[in-house]
Parts: C-alpha cells; sequence; structure tokens
C-alpha cells in the first residue's frame, strides 16, 4: 500500500474540493439561466396572448365617407351673333353705361327697351310692330319694344322664339330671353337676357341681365323665390 506524505494528501484535498466547487458553480449558473429562459418564455407567452385576444385588439375606425358634388359643366361655345348680343348686354347692362344716345331710357321700366337693343346687337331686325326710332327718346318706340307683355305677345304671334316653361330648363341657353310674372296674374312684368346657364348634376340655375334692378348675371331662383316670392319665370329659346 502507497503511503502518501502530508503534503500529498494535502493537495488532494486541495483538488478534490476545487472540483466540487467547480461543480457546484456550473449547477448554479445553469439553474439561473434555466430560470432566465423561464422568464422570457412566460412573457412571450404573455404577450402572444394579449395579441391574440380579440377583447383587447383595438378596432381601426373607418374614414368617414366625405361627398364629392359634381363639377359644373362647361358652358357651350356660342355662335357669333350670340356672342355680339352678350357683348352688348355686358358693355351696357350697368346704369352709367346705358346707350341712351341711341335708345333713350324708360325711366324706371327700361327692361324691355334694354332686352330689345340686346335682340337688335344679336341680328333681329326692326318691323311694323316691333320698333324704335333710335333717336335717344325711348317712348318713340312700339309698345312690343318697351312692353313686356306687348313683346310676349308679339314673340308669340311672329313665332320668332319658342315659349319655355321653368319646368324646361333643360333647353334654357344663354342668349335666351327670360321674362317674369312676379304676381301669376298672367302678363309679364319683367324681362332680361340670359347671359349664364349653370349645370351641376340635376340641378340647373338660371342668371339674367336687365335693367331696372341693373344687373349682369341675376338669379332667376332668387328673384322668383327671394325678390318676388312665389313669382313665375318664363323663356324664349331663341334659334
Amino acid at each position: 500500500m502507497v503511503q502518501l506524505t502530508r503534503w500529498q494528501r494535502l493537495g488532494l484535498t486541495t483538488a478534490v474540493g476545487a472540483v466540487l466547487a467547480v461543480g457546484a458553480t456550473a449547477l448554479v449558473v445553469q439553474a439561473l439561466a434555466g430560470s432566465a429562459d423561464s422568464a422570457k418564455t412566460a412573457q412571450t407567452t404573455d404577450a402572444v396572448a394579449a395579441t391574440d385576444d380579440p377583447a383587447r385588439v383595438t378596432p381601426t375606425a373607418s374614414a368617414a365617407p366625405v361627398a364629392v358634388e359634381p363639377p359644373a359643366e362647361p358652358e357651350p361655345t356660342v355662335s357669333a351673333p350670340v356672342s355680339a348680343q352678350l357683348d352688348y348686354v355686358a358693355a351696357h347692362w350697368k346704369l352709367g353705361n346705358y346707350n341712351s344716345a341711341e335708345w333713350g331710357i324708360l325711366g324706371e321700366n327700361d327692361c324691355v327697351n334694354f332686352a330689345s337693343q340686346a335682340m337688335i346687337a344679336r341680328g333681329w331686325v326692326m318691323d311694323s310692330i316691333w320698333s324704335s326710332a333710335k333717336n335717344g327718346n325711348a317712348y318713340d318706340s312700339s309698345a312690343a319694344w318697351r312692353s313686356s307683355t306687348a313683346f310676349m305677345e308679339y314673340i308669340g304671334q311672329t313665332g320668332r322664339a319658342t315659349a319655355l316653361t321653368d319646368q324646361q330648363r333643360d333647353q334654357v341657353k344663354v342668349g335666351d330671353i327670360a321674362q317674369f310674372d312676379w304676381d301669376n296674374t298672367g302678363d309679364r312684368d319683367h324681362t332680361g337676357i340670359v347671359t349664364k346657364v349653370e349645370r351641376v348634376g340635376d340641378a340647373i340655375s338660371i342668371f339674367f341681365a336687365g335693367h331696372t334692378l341693373d344687373s349682369d348675371f341675376r338669379s332667376v331662383d332668387t328673384a322668383i323665390t327671394v325678390d318676388h316670392p312665389g313669382a313665375t319665370a318664363y323663356y324664349w329659346s331663341v334659334p
């Protein structure tokens, strides 16, 4: 049997102790690592569970629908006679720019006198019923030249234009004649020249120029609902 010296026994004991210490440390480290992995796994599982839980998902709100109005349709190109008519209206609709040197002024009832001038600018020719002396005196003109009702009767008898009601706005065009019956008695109380027809979807808005209440783009709708509530508009479609 081999006899170990005191120092050999001491060294062996120390070595065995070191081995045991290293092994114990490794076990502790492994245990700690396992605990950390378990914690991470638990956190991941909780996060997935929270994400998968329908009750915890915040729904995304749908954008509210935005109403988009259809664009206004462009106005059609007008003929040379209509262009000349509208140019005349634009130049003389305002008081101070009246062409009174040639046609005179009918006081506060100059609307038909002005409309007749516009039709001359368009190319209409005077006759024995519809005429003016063109001498600066509006009263030296025929009844059909200066009276809305007489003008209505003249156009109807001669067929120079086609009568339209306000329910036929889809047939009205710039250069046509607009007339109004403010009190719905069957006569005509005001006359103007259509200067704009605006179509937006199914809605049609008509604007006109005239004297008396000087205007270049007066709204028909405003005239018959605000200025004269309950009034009726009529038109003459001029070929």
